[in-house]
């Protein structure tokens, strides 16, 4: 379970070093950096897929990502005696993203390329990654670490051997030099960071996938976009827990109950509700009840995952659905870790009256992303 996330030099993240719980609940006003938190946590998970470089590109390049302030803030500056300008810098460029548990960690450091090297400038080059075991990184503790376009891995003596001598600055190791019996902690990690979910586009629009029929195959996992929610209710029933999604289904919508509905190996979901003589196709659910379906099934999975994000969940839900969505979420963090970004008050309060939760409240300092209210834990970023 991650119980530290680090980050530096993203976005509006200066240096951030937060602890993480079983349920952890993100709040702030608008611009305080709650997206750019969320943002960084899809950048390590797409590492594990090797990726990370290509989603950076994606959003502008290096350039338009890192933060976009001095590279220190004086106490003058602080205190507001002396202007926030420009300086010398002394070190590097780089976007720093990390994450520790009981079991170990990993950290990644991010930089331009080589000038003249490459014509592909949007890139960025990773200049350092670092497994370990444990909590924190060490001499004693640390199983593998690339440097450059150079790869050690410890292997079962614990002696340190050579993986690559020249790793492209585009490829992780995780993906690279996970293969073989000394680099399976590499592959563990990678696996772990695979798992990850998030959702945070599930569609509600008037074309949603969800919406229309979809093939009805065996769905333990609800899809990004929730175009396979039939499915993975209807999997849920056969393989889940179809007394608790009945239960949650009734806390949202009183008297109410899910039909799934087979014709042609094509599945759909409808809704039956008190006081109609028939039940509601998907195509006629407001896009709050459609997204509390589908927020129903990814929280209600058969198999969850070791770490969850949901970002902004309440959007295009009544506020009377908070509190079932909270009581959701809470039950679902009894399974699996999770992190909700939230801009609604009422879903923060009920989720925070939960065993076990963590509240990060977002503040803006100077354009600094802070994090009020917490111990900063304890974090040292590999050097270069």
């Amino acid at each position: 379970m991650p119980s530290t996330l680090a980050i530096s030099g993203y976005r509006s993240i200066r240096d951030l070093v937060v602890p993480l719980a079983q349920l952890t609940v993100v709040t702030g006003a608008n611009g305080s950096g709650k997206s750019s938190l969320y943002r960084a946590l899809r950048l390590l998970a797409d590492n594990g897929q090797g990726r990370i470089v290509q989603t950076l590109a994606a959003e502008g390049g290096l350039a338009s990502t890192l933060w976009a302030g001095p590279p220190t803030l004086s106490r003058a500056m602080k205190q507001g005696t002396a202007p926030v300008q420009g300086q010398v810098r002394r070190d590097a460029v780089s976007l720093k993203l990390g994450f520790s548990g009981d079991v170990g960690g990993y950290a990644i450091d991010l930089g331009y390329p080589v000038p003249g090297k490459t014509a592909f400038n949007l890139d960025p080059a990773i200049k350092v990654e670092t497994l370990w075991t444990g909590s924190a990184p060490g001499r004693a503790n640390t199983v593998a670490e690339r440097r450059g376009p150079s790869v050690r891995i410890r292997d079962e003596a614990h002696i340190w051997q050579q993986a690559f001598t020249s790793l492209a600055a585009v490829d992780s190791m995780l993906t690279h030099a996970a293969d073989g019996r000394d680099g399976l902690d590499l592959l563990i990690m990678r696996e772990r960071l695979k798992a990850w979910r998030f959702y945070d586009h599930l569609r509600t629009d008037r074309e949603a996938p969800s919406r229309a029929p979809q093939i009805g195959t065996f769905t333990p996992v609800l899809a990004g976009d929730g175009a396979d929610l039939a499915a993975a209710l209807q999997t849920i029933r056969e393989i889940g827990d179809p007394e608790g999604l009945a239960e949650a289904v009734d806390d949202a919508f009183p008297g109410s109950k899910v039909e799934i509905e087979e014709r042609d190996g094509f599945f759909s979901i409808r809704l039956r509700q008190p006081g109609l003589l028939r039940s509601l196709a998907a195509s006629e659910f407001s896009d709050g009840t459609l997204r509390y379906l589908l927020l129903l099934a990814a929280l209600t999975s058969p198999r969850p995952p070791e770490f969850m994000v949901l970002n902004e969940p309440e959007t295009s839900l009544h506020p009377d659905l908070a509190a079932p969505l909270a009581r959701l979420i809470a039950a679902a963090s009894r399974r699996c870790q999770i992190v909700v970004v939230t801009h609604a008050a009422e879903l923060a309060h009920r989720l925070l009256e939960a065993p076990d939760v963590l509240h990060l409240e977002l503040e803006k300092d100077l354009g600094e992303t802070l994090a009020q209210g917490v111990e900063r834990p304890r974090w040292v970023w590999p050097t270069r």
